[in-house]
């Protein structure tokens, strides 16, 4: 483990935009651009910790990308950043959050911030966050009839369900009243995100 800050891999095909997100968080975080799918798994390894992707993309599209990240089983939190509107095809990938554009500066701090925590969880609770994460996300997007229609998200919901029960003995664990409280806040405040504007 090295001292040194996290870091984090902007893949944006619009090179002004990319370049402004590696400006805004470069006072925090080590910081690679990639100006598209392929330069993007090109650069890819372990040291990465973040990565902030676009979904549509010329040549490779970052749900290709993401797919190499997983594939190559490469441990780092991943948020799509993109115009592209969620649809019930994002339940089966791969990635922690979904940042529909433009997004601030403010929300990628947030959202990298909040990524990077989730490292100190066992893996079944990050499963839980990103889970949740999505159901939210389609919640704040689809209608009540779309979403009571769609079998992929009942599946979902059921899926959350399950993890939740499986992991309280994972909760019961925590000894400290206040590492205790701290997940129940910092989950609670996951699942009941209804905007990722």
């Amino acid at each position: 483990m090295t001292d040194e800050p996290p870091l984090v891999l902007v893949v944006e095909d619009e090179p002004d935009l990319a370049d402004l997100y590696a400006t805004w968080l470069r006072a925090d975080y080590r910081v690679r651009t990639a100006y598209g799918g392929e330069e993007a798994v090109e650069q890819l390894d372990d040291e990465i910790d973040v990565i902030l992707l676009d979904r549509r993309m010329p040549g490779l599209s970052g749900d290709e990308v993401l797919e190499e990240v997983r594939d190559r089983g490469i441990d780092c939190r991943v948020s799509m950043v993109t115009a592209v509107e969620p649809d019930f095809d994002i339940i089966e990938m791969g990635f922690d959050t979904y940042l529909v554009k433009p997004v601030t500066r403010e929300t990628l701090e947030e959202t990298i911030e909040d990524l990077l925590s989730r490292n100190s969880y066992e893996e079944g609770v990050q499963e839980l966050f990103s889970l949740s994460s999505k159901k939210a996300l389609l919640e704040s997007e689809k209608s009540q009839s779309a979403l009571a229609d769609n079998e992929e998200y009942q599946e979902l919901t059921e899926q959350i369900t399950e993890l939740r029960d499986q992991l309280d003995d994972t909760l019961d664990a925590f000894t400290d009243h206040e590492d205790y409280a701290g997940f129940y806040q910092e989950f609670d405040e996951a699942d009941d995100e209804v905007s990722f504007e």
